[in-house]
């Protein structure tokens, strides 16, 4: 019969020299948290509102609730991150610490909540639009509740803060002592609304700036043909008269020099063109596709499909809060004249290779040459010293290795 043997003997400081401690299969994850976060503060598991997925989060009852936000280095500059501590005792030695090799920080931001209340106060059926329920008899109906959601929307300190967000996308009456509600389609695009134009008052990232609202308003440069001023600048001596008493050798020279390039016309290249339509955007056809743009980023990242469908249909009618025709036909407008401006380059034309739609196609072969030398930069980094050393040796005049193994030629008879 077999026994385990003793556990090996620790130290006051640690385990025993003898006793290995084994890697870690999941590296760690570093998270950065509110400073003023409340002893009651949780990590909890709430249901994505763009796609019902359990998802973690940051849950404090006074501060309310944070979504995390991943800042990682680019995969082609790899970065790692040493955490250490000082020792209050200088003569304890040097300080310990670890290094995280996926140098990834997982930021806290906040999230409003009312994302989350959506899927529960919209109505499942059309019958039950018409209904006006309290807040509570609202959520005690739902039959698939996350415990950790019903720990959020039940806790007594955040349910303070609960309701007024509920009455942002509701129609409200007053039943006694007592608010019913009632979701509304028009109160919930309302509320995206100030806060797309919330997002731009504080300014768009620069990226996004740069991306989505100067490149998607720019109008397409087209080469034009411009004449010389100086050749009909009555200063250089040339006078009608003159003109007319031409001998036809002189007509003949000036046909022949007017074929070629030289001084009476001139050609303005491609790389020199000048813009097809010189005016100039509005600044509110440029403030409707800023606030367009951070209305489709919060439709897409807190709204789920069916929902995002309805808003569009909202803002497509002639009653809608908020009207982007003018936004619509400056850029059909933009697109009217690419396609023109596509349509009047010459064949011949060989000084800009690709048109204005491979501009995509441009920056997706970008990507796989840049994800292509990522990939040899790694395998070079995996290389010993000794394979390194192997390819560096001249082997012009030396046999390969198959030609050892191949079959010997057969002998001739004799």
């Amino acid at each position: 019969m077999r026994t385990r043997s003793a556990a090996p003997s620790e130290t006051p400081d640690g385990p025993s020299a003898s006793q290995s401690v084994p890697p870690q299969s999941t590296p760690c994850k570093t998270f950065i948290l509110p400073s003023a976060a409340s002893d009651d503060a949780r990590f909890v598991q709430l249901p994505n509102p763009q796609s019902g997925e359990l998802t973690r989060y940051f849950f404090c009852p006074r501060l309310g609730v944070y979504e995390f936000t991943v800042i990682k280095p680019p995969s082609h500059a790899p970065r790692s991150i040493l955490f250490t501590q000082t020792p209050e005792n200088t003569n304890q030695g040097p300080p310990k610490g670890t290094i995280s090799k996926a140098a990834e920080l997982l930021v806290a931001t906040p999230i409003d909540i009312l994302f989350f209340l959506i899927p529960i106060l919209s109505p499942s059926t059309t019958q039950s639009k018409a209904l006006f329920q309290p807040l509570d008899d609202i959520i005690d109906s739902q039959v698939e509740f996350p415990g950790h959601l019903r720990h959020v929307v039940y806790n007594d300190t955040f349910g303070e803060a609960l309701l007024p967000r509920a009455e942002a996308i509701c129609d409200s009456v007053e039943a006694g002592d007592e608010k019913m509600l009632r979701f509304s389609e028009t109160k919930l695009l309302q509320e995206l609304l100030a806060k797309a134009e919330r997002m731009v008052a504080h300014g768009l990232p620069p990226t996004i700036e740069e991306r989505f609202i100067r490149q998607a308003l720019a109008t397409p440069l087209m080469a034009v043909k411009r004449e010389n001023p100086s050749a009909n600048d009555p200063s250089d001596g040339n006078d009608e008269s003159q003109e007319g008493k031409e001998t036809p050798s002189t007509s003949n020279t000036a046909s022949t020099s007017a074929s070629t390039p030289s001084e009476k016309s001139v050609s303005t290249p491609a790389t020199e063109s000048t813009p097809l339509d010189e005016d100039t955007n509005s600044a509110e056809v440029t403030n409707l596709l800023r606030i367009s743009t951070a209305l489709k980023f919060l439709k897409e990242s807190y709204i789920h499909e069916d929902m995002r469908t309805r808003l569009d249909e909202l803002l497509a009618t002639p009653e809608t809060l908020m009207d982007f025709k003018p936004l619509q036909d400056r850029l059909a407008h933009v697109a009217k004249l690419r396609a023109e401006a596509l349509a009047s380059r010459s064949l011949g034309d060989f000084s800009r290779k690709r048109g204005f739609e491979d501009d995509d196609a441009a920056e997706s072969r970008a990507e796989t040459k840049r994800r292509k030398e990522e990939e040899e930069k790694k395998k070079k980094a995996g290389e010993s010293r000794g394979v390194k050393d192997l390819k560096k040796v001249n082997t012009s005049g030396m046999m390969k290795m198959s030609s050892f193994f191949a079959k010997a030629p057969a002998k001739k008879k004799s």
